[in-house]
């Protein structure tokens, strides 16, 4: 269809209108950015000639995402997140805040309030039977100088790549939790490996993308914020080496820098370091952050999460 609307005087007026832009009350903000939006949906329509069987099949699809509560799973599955993540790494660099741990995204399955506990924090609540991970690492800043006292911030998914809190059958704060570096920024986690996992098969992410033929499926990885007073606010997240989707994550998080591997090891000597009777695998996953005075950049950027004020 060969029709062309977008610059008639009928179409800006009502994009005007639909953004509040005759009325005086309202947020300047939000409707500059409304106005926008409706105006780039209706060029879409436009464009690409969207028939109104189209239209309301995507209206449709809002209201199942939304149903579903799908659409924080949704957002990285079409690269908005890693988005997000390309436009702060240039801010980064344009401010001179590089040379630090990179970030990759958090994902919506944090949950505040984790126990804190000093060095060492046992994650696991030994209900499931997985293979025992030994997760640790230093802290530091960038010039490679340990950082006591720092918090991390760990939580990562079960055998079934399910999420405590999320998934009711879990205990409460499995699998999550802080723990303090000690005086050499050293922090210890005993937990299992976890399992990568894919969208609900019949949900409505899924349903998206199978549509654009492709998969919904995540490796095996563990989620951070780390944070120290003076210090940029790290979230990020390591994939294990080896999973069928370390490098092919369907939300865009892996870093060839956040690659770690997961590495098996029988001496009884070194298991008895940590308590363990039985063989493990250790997974190093070294931090470093890069000092700012600015308090804004200290903290993690807000948006709704789990038990958090």
């Amino acid at each position: 269809m060969s029709v062309k609307t977008m610059e008639t005087q009928e179409v800006i007026t009502l994009l005007e209108k639909v953004a509040g832009f005759n009325q005086s009350g309202g947020n300047d903000r939000v409707k500059t950015i409304v106005h926008r939006v409706m105006h780039d949906v209706f060029q879409i329509i436009e464009d690409l000639d969207i028939s109104p069987e189209e239209f309301w099949s995507a209206i449709y699809y809002i209201n199942e995402l939304g149903k579903n509560g799908e659409a924080a799973l949704l957002a990285p599955g079409l690269g908005m997140d890693k988005y997000l993540d390309i436009r702060m790494d240039a801010e980064d660099e344009q401010a001179g805040l590089t040379g630090g741990t990179p970030r990759t995204i958090e994902g919506p399955l944090y949950v505040a309030g984790a126990p804190l506990s000093e060095g060492f924090a046992r994650m696991d609540d030994g209900t499931q039977h997985g293979d025992t991970m030994i997760l640790t690492g230093v802290v530091t800043d960038q010039d490679g100088q340990p950082l006591a006292d720092a918090i991390v911030d760990i939580w990562h998914a079960d055998l079934k790549g399910a999420y405590s809190y999320f998934d009711q059958s879990q205990s409460e704060y499995n699998l999550r939790r802080r723990i303090k570096t000690d005086a050499d920024g050293r922090y210890t986690a005993q937990s299992i490996i976890p399992s990568g996992y894919g969208c609900p098969p019949e949900g409505s992410t899924q349903a998206l993308l199978n549509q654009l033929g492709r998969h919904g499926n995540r490796p095996a990885h563990i989620h951070y914020f780390i944070s120290k007073p003076g210090h940029k606010h790290l979230t990020t997240q390591i994939n294990l080496a080896g999973d069928q989707y370390t490098y092919d994550d369907f939300a865009f998080a892996t870093r060839e820098e956040l690659v770690v591997d997961a590495v098996r090891i029988e001496d009884a000597a070194a298991a008895e370091q940590y308590g363990l009777s039985q063989p493990f695998t250790r997974v190093e996953f070294n931090i470093r952050l890069v000092s700012t005075d600015k308090a804004e950049l200290q903290s993690r950027h807000e948006r709704l999460r789990a038990l958090e004020s």
